[in-house]
């Protein structure tokens, strides 16, 4: 596998977590597990083919897991992997600006 070049450090942070919904997804699983129609539910404004392909994107990525019970209906259920624990920190801080920024708006 080619080792892809990075300008700045955070780069390689914004392709994992990047763009629009993935920390979003992340935060609500912060919590603790989730099955699909809970996330749904969390993100209102998300398609289900987008939570789809951002579930699967972060899955590939070694941040989430997901869980497959074999029953019927199927039920899967979606949860921070070691890897995606390891963002705890930086998703709480994002979180703490974001706060702070709404709170100091006039």
């Amino acid at each position: 596998m080619e080792r892809i070049h990075y300008n700045i450090p955070i780069e390689a942070t914004l392709e994992v977590i990047g763009g629009k919904w993935k920390a979003l997804i992340l935060c609500h699983l912060k919590s603790g597990k989730m099955r699909f129609s809970e996330l749904q539910k969390s993100i209102p404004q998300i398609t289900k083919k987008m939570l789809t392909q951002q579930l699967r994107e972060l899955e590939s990525d070694g941040i989430i897991n997901r869980y497959v019970y074999h029953q019927i209906p199927p039920k899967v259920e979606y949860s921070l992997s070691d890897t995606g624990e390891s963002l705890r920190e930086i998703l709480d801080k994002m979180c703490a600006w974001g706060e702070n920024r709404i709170n100091n708006q006039t």
